[in-house]
């Protein structure tokens, strides 16, 4: 668990990175003199303008140490986002920035294991990959089945059943999640 005073400085981070580079075309320097933001964990930032998604980018894996990986995560879901035109300087302030820090991924052995709303999944398949955060499920109001195949379909290209073959992958994943919206 992240305590407020470290939840504030991860999504000033986020909103800083995005800010700077939104308006000097380079990623900012960024430091922490926190140990504990420089762990290096799995995070998705997203973006959002009132209650529509307006960008959402993260690593799985632990690559980067925390506050790191959220600076580049928050520049890319801000300007790299392929749905959504870059966000601008002038909308900045209506954006709400939401990070999810993850928890190690735990493959399951069957769908059984998921718990709707509490796990986010991941799906492999060959070259193929996909992840919906647990929030998701929950917004677009699917139950588990609708949940892994608009996955497979609408995130890791391929066939909706997908997940129901034997040589596909299913790993889940916990989150900590927190915003703000200034």
């Amino acid at each position: 668990m992240y305590p407020k005073e470290e939840r504030e400085e991860l999504l000033k981070i986020a909103r800083d990175s995005i800010k700077s580079f939104l308006t000097t075309k380079k990623p900012p320097r960024i430091e922490t003199k926190n140990p504990k933001l420089k762990e290096k964990r799995g995070v998705f930032v997203t973006l959002k303008k009132g209650k529509a998604l307006r960008g959402c980018i993260g690593f799985i894996e632990p690559i980067f140490p925390l506050y790191h990986a959220i600076s580049e995560c928050a520049i890319s879901a801000a300007t790299k986002d392929i749905r959504f035109p870059p966000v601008t300087v002038e909308e900045l302030p209506k954006i709400t920035i939401e990070i999810s820090v993850l928890s190690p991924t735990k493959k399951v052995a069957s769908i059984d294991e998921i718990k709707m709303g509490v796990h986010g999944v991941v799906i492999k398949k060959g070259f193929n990959q996909g992840i919906f955060l647990p929030q998701v499920a929950k917004e677009a109001g699917w139950n588990k089945e609708e949940f892994l195949s608009h996955l497979c379909s609408g995130k890791a290209g391929l066939p909706p059943d997908a997940w129901k073959d034997k040589d596909t992958e299913i790993y889940i994943f916990t989150v900590e999640k927190f915003e703000n919206a200034d």
